[in-house]
């Protein structure tokens, strides 16, 4: 247990770090455009199924806040803040009386998502394993992820669950390298053909390391190929140690 608070410590601080770098990247200057349009749309949301709750008029300034796939959240001087496509972004002007120009690729994209859910398979101490997983990108750094996996053998089932924080190096770059610190828990079943045997299920506290290369692939797409390191807290003499390799697919919003 005592390894294990020193794992929640080390992850708390590195999301209070992220947090605090989130507050000072928001307090910088925000790019301007004015419109020149009769008007620009502003919707509640990232899509066109949601509602234009605001309509801003020609000749007014709004700040560029950032952007979600083919959607710019803006905000106008009198404080209202909405999604604009675009579309309507590309035909306004910059603070220097040019046309905006925007680009069309979603490397931008990628680089101001918020959301990743993907699925991922691989080989846990050699027994096929699959996972799911679902993160949240605090900054261009710093995420935190949830998964759960199952690994089925021929003697038994694992499955685990994992809290984890991922630091990701050069976020700028396509081919991108993360390491990652997690706790979980560990569920080893035994096959039904042992339980006559004597072996019960049991649970251990799992601590694990990992480090990774995530590709960019394209449009919501994002490749990633991982080595995790599991280390499980047993209540026997020694600690269970595994490995495990695994490659996997992600969209992000």
């Amino acid at each position: 247990m005592e390894v294990m608070a020193k794992w929640m410590v080390l992850i708390g601080l590195i999301a209070c770090v992220s947090t605090t770098v989130k507050t000072v990247n928001a307090e910088e200057v925000l790019p301007e455009v004015q419109i020149v349009e009769p008007y620009i749309e502003m919707h509640t949301g990232p899509a066109v199924g949601y509602p234009v709750f605001y309509v801003a008029e020609k000749d007014e300034w709004i700040s560029v806040l950032k952007r979600r796939t083919s959607w710019f959240k803006v905000r106008t001087r009198k404080g209202q803040e909405g999604w604009v496509k675009q579309d309507a972004l590309k035909l306004t002007l910059s603070s220097e009386g040019q046309p905006v120009e925007i680009a069309d690729g979603s490397f931008e994209s990628y680089q101001e998502r918020t959301f990743e859910f993907g699925a991922s398979g691989g080989s846990l101490e050699g027994v096929p394993s699959l996972s799911v997983f679902a993160s949240w990108v605090i900054t261009e750094n710093i995420a935190t992820e949830l998964s759960y996996s199952q690994a089925l053998g021929d003697f038994s089932e694992n499955r685990f669950a994992l809290l984890s924080v991922t630091h990701t190096t050069f976020p700028e770059w396509r081919f991108s390298p993360y390491f990652r610190l997690g706790l979980g828990q560990l569920q080893t079943k035994p096959r039904a053909n042992l339980v006559q045997s004597g072996e019960e299920t049991r649970t251990s506290d799992l601590l694990a390391g990992s480090i990774g290369l995530r590709y960019y692939l394209a449009q919501n797409f994002v490749v990633r190929l991982e080595y995790q390191n599991l280390l499980a807290l047993t209540e026997r003499d020694e600690n269970e140690e595994l490995e495990e390799w695994k490659l996997g697919f992600a969209v992000f919003f």
